[in-house]
């Protein structure tokens, strides 16, 4: 998405139906004369030519929320083929994606700030960047919200991400440097990141697990991320060190260590070993112990601090619901 496209929205998030009378944003309201270059082209390509400073899927969207007119008559089909001497109009409104980038009050737990970065405490259902079928009310537009400089940085500062429902420990940064910092730290495995997670199946064997496993798309189901063989399918190295902390007859509580950022990592890991998380059905899981989120917390957060050089170190305590889901398995974890 182009920059103008933020800078023209600035309204409230809505439905299609209801972008002009609910977000409160000026309307640009823009005439359109097709010509003899446009002629015979689609809708969607011959505004591009038009209004060459928004996006192709940007003005596809209005498309279909009824924003064209060709000839006085609404034009939602942007497979519409349009003549020279055409004459149009487009109305230049606010769509999800365009809106995403904005502040959104929410309750933030922080566990720790200065004037150069925050450590908060994510909680489950929370996603962290606006994306299809969440352009509002993700960790993103509680950012923008809690501190006005967030807006001057590219997501707001966020450097890494848990999944929608992950909870736990995340480090943002509220100044450029920083962020560069971090994400040159991330990138050297200067950060050191566990999780807890309660996984289906008994632990067997040795109580130290190290996987070194690449990860790609899984070749079969889009959607999903999988363990993949780099010989056939395009994917990256990925490390994860697991270790039992305790056992039952359901399942397993387990401490895992990232040593690469893959996306999903730890779920797909823990899958492809015959322990997938629980919850977790799209990698195999089965909702148990009361849980109906994927049981996965981030509970450590180590890395130096960019500007002090101090070390830093935080712990989150496990959240009720995986707290309860132990108990429901005659399981427990130390907090200490």
């Amino acid at each position: 998405m182009k920059n103008s496209e933020l800078i023209i929205s600035g309204g409230l998030d809505g439905d299609d139906a209801e972008d002009r009378a609910d977000t409160g944003a000026e309307l640009e309201l823009r005439p359109l004369l097709f010509g003899p270059a446009q002629h015979g082209l689609r809708l969607d390509r011959a505004l591009v030519e038009l209004v060459p400073e928004f996006s192709r899927s940007y003005l596809q969207q209005l498309i279909d929320l009824g924003a064209v007119t060709i000839n006085g008559a609404v034009v939602a089909k942007p497979s519409t083929r349009v003549k020279a001497a055409d004459l149009g109009t487009i109305e230049l409104r606010p769509t999800p994606q365009s809106q995403a980038f904005k502040p959104q009050a929410m309750a933030l737990e922080i566990v720790f700030e200065d004037e150069h970065l925050l450590v908060l405490n994510k909680p489950a259902g929370l996603v962290v960047h606006p994306a299809p079928g969440n352009w509002s009310g993700t960790l993103l537009n509680g950012l923008l919200a809690y501190d006005a400089g967030a807006s001057n940085l590219p997501r707001a500062g966020i450097v890494h991400r848990l999944d929608k429902d992950t909870s736990g420990l995340m480090v943002v940064a509220r100044t450029r440097a920083v962020m560069d910092a971090l994400v040159r730290a991330i990138a050297a495995r200067e950060v050191g990141r566990q999780y807890l997670a309660l996984a289906h199946g008994p632990w067997v064997g040795r109580r130290t697990r190290e996987v070194n496993a690449p990860i790609g798309r899984d070749p079969r189901n889009r959607l999903r991320m999988a363990v993949v063989d780099l010989d056939k399918n395009p994917g990256k190295l990925a490390r994860t060190d697991i270790e039992l902390l305790q056992n039952c007859d359901q399942g397993c509580l387990v401490r895992c260590t990232l040593h690469t950022g893959r996306t999903h990592q730890i779920r797909v890991h823990m899958a492809s070993i015959a322990h997938p998380l629980v919850a977790d059905e799209l990698y195999g899981g089965l909702a148990a112990a009361g849980l109906r989120r994927q049981a996965l917390h981030a509970r450590r957060l180590a890395f130096t601090h960019p500007v002090t050089q101090q070390p830093m170190v935080f712990q989150a305590m496990l959240p009720p619901d995986l707290s309860l889901a132990l108990a429901q398995w005659g399981l427990s974890y130390n907090e200490s």
